[in-house]
C-alpha cells in the first residue's frame, strides 16, 4: 500500500515535467557577436577594394574554403550570384542581409566581414593563406565582440 501511495505522490511531479516539456520555449539562437561590444566598419573599405576573387579561410555562417567573387553589383558565393549594394564605405547589403567590412589590410589581400547583428562572420583572403594578417583580422573581430571560438577553419 505504501508503494502505491508513493507512486501516486510522484504523479503531480511527473505531470509538471510533461507539461513543461510540452510547452518548452523554442531554442534560442545565440548571436555570434556580443551586442554590447563596440562595432564599426572600415571607413576606407570601398567596394572597389573588395572586387575580385577571395577564399574564406575561417568563418561562422560562411564555410571555410568557400570561393567568393565580388563585382560592382553582385557577390558570388561558390558560384551562386547574390545582389550586392554598397550602402556606405565598408557597409554592404548582400541579398538583403547587412554585412560590414570590419577590416581590410592596406594591400587588399585579407578582409574580415560580419553581420553587426551577429548572424555570421568570416575572414577571407585572396590566396587562401592570410599569414600574419589573420592575427590582425582576428584581433579586430574580437574587439568588435565576435565569438571566434565558433568559427570553423583557421
Amino acid at each position: 500500500m505504501q508503494k502505491l501511495i508513493r507512486n501516486f505522490a510522484a504523479l503531480p511531479a511527473l505531470a509538471l515535467v510533461v507539461a513543461c516539456s510540452a510547452n518548452a520555449p523554442p531554442p534560442v539562437e545565440i548571436p555570434l557577436r556580443n551586442p554590447t561590444a563596440p562595432v564599426g566598419s572600415q571607413a576606407d573599405a570601398r567596394l572597389e577594394r573588395l572586387q575580385g576573387g577571395w577564399t574564406v579561410t575561417e568563418g561562422a555562417g560562411m564555410a571555410p574554403g568557400a570561393r567568393i567573387e565580388v563585382s560592382v553589383s553582385e557577390m558570388r558565393i561558390d558560384g551562386v550570384a547574390l545582389p550586392l549594394q554598397e550602402e556606405a564605405p565598408g557597409r554592404l547589403q548582400v541579398a538583403g542581409e547587412t554585412l560590414w567590412v570590419h577590416w581590410i589590410d592596406a594591400d587588399d589581400r585579407t578582409a574580415a566581414l560580419g553581420d553587426p547583428a551577429g548572424g555570421r562572420v568570416w575572414i577571407m583572403d585572396r590566396t587562401g593563406r592570410p599569414g600574419e594578417r589573420r592575427t590582425a583580422a582576428r584581433e579586430i573581430l574580437t574587439w568588435y565582440g565576435y565569438d571566434l571560438s565558433r568559427m570553423a577553419g583557421g
